[in-house]
């Protein structure tokens, strides 16, 4: 297949395909998703870990549900800093009734970084019982194998790991000087590592109990087509990218409603928020936290995703990763109550 595409082709490419509009509108129509569809339990606590992110900042202070990784008393001064990358990688932790589970979701970019982080962050792989994959960026999985190969004693056999649609297909971006090619995970790859059993997710899923995949997110809003430069390989073309097979995880607090944590939001964060919302029939938001992706977005679309989260109204906002620094500010001018600055390494306590 040709991996150069100038930007004439990739114009006509575009067209052909309707550019995102129309592969929104498919996802539309494939989406059949009934009101409360997934009955989801509460759970009595919740933990995210973030291991990795674009930012760390070893001064900043515990504040509301936030436990920062930093200067304590007793840390070695040299342990006391963390790996911070354009990548994204959680632990996330529920209890229900009782009984602790956990899984990782992402997995970041670097290798040393990642491991390092989740060492100094004491993350217990010997109790993950699942993993999950948001969509196929390459900094959303780029440690994933190494990180496998590394602690395969630690992990249990036959451990399950949630991929959605097209996970393994390989990715590109328009750069003005051509098409650069994001890689892909293979397939024979994750096979071969001999202990990990593939499950591919297109409607809403358990992971752990207490915790629930989106599955395919519906596109409600009309703002929100994400980005034409963002492409994806299909019958051995190039087209613009719709990510079918990107989700969220939704969690449940007991008595202060939904907890959704995403990877990028290429299908964008407004109707992810209102797919956790129509899948499980609860209107209440307790946080909503990840990369919301508007690094770049013009000022318009900012302010449309920022009102329509405000409305929401959920009692946490935390972007991450991939928001956009731009975006990140509005947020917090506009949601001051609720705003939370990320940093790797932060522990979000969630309690009934």
């Amino acid at each position: 297949m040709e991996k150069k595409m100038n930007r004439r082709e990739f114009m006509k490419t575009s067209l052909a395909v309707g550019a995102l509009v129309l592969a929104g509108d498919m996802v539309k129509g494939r989406i059949n998703l009934a009101y409360g569809a997934v009955k989801i339990p509460e759970v009595e606590k919740a933990t995210v870990t973030v291991i990795t992110d674009n930012y760390y900042n070893a001064l900043l202070q515990p504040y509301k549900i936030a436990k920062r990784y930093g200067i304590m008393p007793g840390t070695d001064v040299y342990k006391m800093n963390l790996h911070a990358e354009h990548g994204l990688a959680y632990h996330i932790e529920t209890v229900l009734t009782g009984n602790p589970h956990s899984f990782l979701f992402d997995y970041g970019v670097d290798f040393q970084g990642v491991s390092r982080n989740m060492e100094l962050l004491d993350i217990d792989l010997r109790a993950v019982e699942a993993l999950g994959l948001s969509h196929g960026h390459f900094d959303h999985w780029g440690t994933f194998l190494q990180l496998l190969k590394s602690k395969k004693d630690d992990l249990r056999k036959g451990i399950p790991f949630y991929i959605g649609e097209e996970g393994f297909v390989e990715r590109f971006s328009q750069m003005p000087a051509g098409v650069l090619s994001l890689s892909k995970l293979k397939r024979e790859d994750v096979e071969g590592l001999g202990f990990v059993k593939i499950v591919e997710v297109k409607d809403p899923t358990p992971i752990v109990p207490g915790a629930y995949l989106t599955g395919s997110v519906e596109r409600v809003t009309d703002y929100e087509k994400g980005s034409p430069f963002l492409l994806i390989e299909r019958g051995g073309k190039l087209v613009p990218d719709n990510f079918i097979g990107e989700y969220a995880v939704v969690l449940n607090l007991k008595g202060k409603g939904l907890i959704i944590v995403v990877g990028c939001a290429h299908v964008g964060i407004v109707n992810i928020v209102k797919h956790a919302q129509k899948m499980t029939c609860i209107d209440k938001v307790h946080a909503v936290m990840g990369g919301f992706h508007l690094t770049g977005a013009k000022p318009e679309l900012i302010q449309r995703t920022v009102a329509d989260i405000k409305a929401i109204n959920p009692d946490y906002i935390v972007p991450t990763h991939c928001t956009g620094y731009d975006a990140i500010t509005v947020f917090e001018r506009e949601m001051p109550g609720q705003f939370i600055l990320n940093s790797a390494g932060t522990r979000y306590m969630f309690t009934d």
